[in-house]
């Protein structure tokens, strides 16, 4: 306690530095008048911010969260060797056998392919199942194998812990079919996995035979371990996803989900996007979504008669000019808050020492309503249409067929048009739109407009049909807060490649077999995880000639796939 002659000293104190005080004082107004003036700034660029929809500026890496490496704690010397074993020689001469054994079996799957059990094409997968049993002995005989629909293959590695909801790992047996025309284009022989010392060549080399026999490598490996899995490790292997799944996956995705409930599996990787460089930075790129898609078909019926006295314009014509206007009337640019590409351009801003300029004045922002957002997809849409078609609906007509005779006019002409459907639109607006122009083009020619309808075609209309029809995906949470099955897959990828690796989400212009699988579980990823670094994701020839994988690309998939099994496992996730 103070004394009341100390009080006084410092009572007086003051008037004895009273000049020094004063200036003091003035000093501490003027540090208050500018962070004053500091926070109005602020203020009034949030409140700009706000004005046009956007959220307030912030820190871009906050943007783009990066989570550490995650390498499974729980290690044995069995563990231990089954490492050192994936990272030799050995091991990459058997894997090298191993896939090329998978591609010369050919499990071509066609458009026009009858019911499994009656067209004769469905039976070469027996012999690709024939195959996995004699080259994953292990995995035979630990884990329950059931065929759904005859070739579909679900296996089961079932936990110890009941409470933990299963890891699902994905990857189909089918493969596009080689064009006859093609096969001498092929430096190696499509179906020969022919092995040059770097790729291992072949049709399915990376779409994704590469992925099916990578994880079921994994698996015995980890069997021949001594792993025993707490959470149910469940493999699901389609037989026809290059013709949309209807028979695999579809009942796959049924049995799986009639069986765990929806949100019955914690997560699910499937093919998809990989590892490449961008911008000066190289990307892990999970897809998180996929575009949606729908086919209409349109078929315009006009009188026929004897092609010496045409019309002016005769079905082929009429069906040539809505073409016309349909190529006419592209879908713009736009971006919807919830396309993951948008992750991709906050990481890109964020790390990428060469992000473009024009991009980079547009960031951060997220809110829908935004007019910024538009601005920033026509300037992306710049770079090219490969990345522009990753936020614009996309319409292209790739089937045309009328007429029969030469000197007969066409009675009916029929064209498919193929869409795949922005992240954040719908179906239905497609719908809305190409039923506009075929208005415009049936008010002039006194035509009648069936527009997705049961009705029967009808003499002098423009009738339009859809067939394939699928909405965009639900978008997988991409939280890193916690732990996350995102943040798992990113921890795994970066504990394999290095923390240079920048994780950040993509989207999906096709569709892979997970469109069955939405019910099944929220947290979905695309995602094929070998990387080579010398020659990037390491694949080649996708759909087309000299499809190939780089077998440094193939060995890192596998321990990408054994190291995520066990950081799932360990996982503090239901």
């Amino acid at each position: 306690m103070m004394t009341t002659s100390e009080k006084g000293i410092l009572l007086s104190a003051p008037r004895a530095t009273a000049p020094k005080s004063r200036w003091r004082s003035v000093g501490t107004l003027l540090l208050h008048a500018i962070a004053f003036v500091v926070i109005l700034k602020m203020l009034f660029e949030i409140y700009l911010h706000l004005a046009a929809g956007e959220e307030p500026p912030s820190s871009s890496r906050e943007k783009c969260p990066q989570v550490g490496p995650l390498v499974p704690s729980q290690q044995s010397p069995a563990l231990s060797e089954m490492e050192e074993y994936l990272r030799s020689d050995k091991f990459r001469d058997d894997t090298v056998d191993r896939v090329a054994g998978a591609v010369r079996i050919p499990t071509q799957s066609y458009d026009d392919l009858g019911p499994v059990g009656e067209d004769p094409r469905w039976e070469t997968l027996y012999g690709f199942a024939d195959y996995l049993r004699s080259t994953f002995p292990l995995v035979h005989a630990t884990l329950a194998l059931e065929k759904v629909n005859t070739h579909g293959l679900l296996y089961t590695w079932k936990g110890t812990d009941a409470n933990l909801r299963p890891t699902v790992l994905m990857a189909h047996q089918d493969v596009v079919p080689v064009a006859e025309a093609t096969k001498d284009q092929w430096t190696h022989p499509p179906f020969s996995g022919f092995f040059d010392g770097k790729y291992i060549w072949g049709r399915g080399a990376s779409d994704c035979k590469n992925n099916l026999i990578g994880i079921l490598e994994a698996v015995e490996l980890l069997i021949n371990a001594g792993f025993e899995p707490k959470r149910t490790i469940i493999l699901s292997f389609g037989f026809d996803e290059e013709i949309q799944g209807s028979q695999g996956a579809s009942h796959l995705a049924e049995v799986l989900i009639q069986r765990y409930g929806k949100d019955g599996a914690a997560v699910i990787i499937d093919e998809g996007g990989g590892v490449a460089s961008s911008w000066g930075s190289t990307f892990a790129l999970p897809g998180v979504a996929e575009k949606g898609a729908i086919d209409v078909e349109i078929i315009v019926r006009m009188p026929g008669g004897h092609s010496s006295i045409p019309p002016a314009h005769n079905g082929i014509g009429v069906a040539s000019e809505l073409v016309t206007l349909i190529e006419a009337n592209p879908y713009e640019p736009h971006f919807h808050a919830e396309n993951p590409f948008l992750g991709l351009l906050e990481c890109g801003n964020a790390y990428s020492p060469d992000f473009p300029s024009g991009l980079k004045k547009h960031l951060p922002w997220k809110e829908p309503s935004s007019p910024a957002k538009d601005k920033l997809a026509l300037e992306a849409a710049r770079e090219g249409d490969a990345i522009k078609y990753l936020f614009t609906t996309s319409s292209a007509v790739d089937i045309i067929s009328g007429g029969v005779k030469t000197n007969a006019l066409p009675e009916r002409t029929r064209v498919l048009v193929n869409h795949r459907v922005n992240v954040g639109d719908q179906v239905s607006e497609v719908k809305v739109k190409i039923t506009r122009l075929a208005h415009q083009v049936a008010a002039k020619y006194n035509l009648t407009v069936q527009a997705f309808n049961d009705d029967p075609e009808i003499p002098s209309s423009i009738k339009l049909n859809s067939g394939h029809n699928l909405e965009p995906a639900p978008v997988t949470p991409t939280m890193t807060e916690g732990v996350t099955p995102y943040g798992i897959l990113s921890g795994t990828t970066r504990a394999l490649y290095g923390e240079s690796i920048l994780m950040a989400p993509a989207l999906m212009t096709g569709n892979t077999d997970t469109r069955y699988y939405w019910d099944l579980s929220r947290h979905i990823f695309r995602y094929g995880p070998g990387y080579d670094p010398e020659q990037g994701f390491g694949l080649g020839g996708i759909h087309t000639v000299d499809e190939k994988v780089s077998v440094d690309a193939h060995i890192a998939g596998v321990q990408w796939y054994s190291i995520f099994i066990r950081n799932m496992d360990e996982a503090n996730l239901a």
